[in-house]
């Protein structure tokens, strides 16, 4: 009797997978690390806001995506 109540849950997963679209053999997880590095960081400027001076993020994994940060020694870093 569990054998089958387990089979019927494998079965009924695999469906759903299915009925999801979903493919197992290529579900993979993935995750960005972002350095514990603060960068000395002026101020930021981002396309949704124009020229105008955001308040700075240390780097770009806390910045939104598209702004640039620009640093106290006149180089910039694009955040992509």
């Amino acid at each position: 009797m569990g054998r089958s109540n387990a089979c019927c849950l494998v079965l009924l997963l695999l469906s759903g997978a299915l009925l999801l679209e979903m493919n197992p053999g290529t579900m993979v997880m993935s995750a960005v690390a972002c350095p514990l590095v603060c960068l000395d960081v002026d101020y930021m400027t981002c396309p949704s806001t124009g020229d105008e001076h955001l308040s700075p993020q240390c780097n770009c994994c806390l910045a939104p995506k598209g702004c640039t940060l620009h640093l106290t020694d006149g180089t910039s870093v694009s955040c992509s």
